[in-house]
């Protein structure tokens, strides 16, 4: 059984027993979560998909943790013009674990 989900302006496939990475969440370690916004489900043939939402859809998920990303450098370089800038970014993300899907 998987559901598509949307958090954080982007669309997961998640099963029971993943982890993934999410945008921050406000909530603590440990701290259980609800995704509502259920795009679509499947469970074997059957398959149920929302317009544009799952009515009744809900997928629950543990915080992990939250931490931050990898940095990602940014660098601007013009050649022959004596022009370097470099720039370091780091996400935060939260990390949860799915722990049941239900469909609506």
């Amino acid at each position: 059984m998987y559901a598509v989900i949307k958090t954080g302006g982007k669309q997961y496939r998640v099963s029971e027993g993943d982890i993934l990475k999410v945008e921050k969440l406000d909530a603590e370690d440990g701290a259980s979560v609800e995704f509502d916004q259920v795009l679509m489900v499947s469970d074997g043939d059957q398959v149920k998909v929302g317009t544009p939402m799952l009515e009744g859809g809900k997928v629950q998920a543990e915080v992990i943790r939250t931490a931050k990303d990898k940095k990602i450098e940014i660098i601007k370089f013009k050649r022959r013009q004596n022009y370097k800038r470099t720039q370091g970014h780091r996400q935060i993300f939260t990390e949860v674990k799915i722990t049941g899907i239900q469909a609506g």
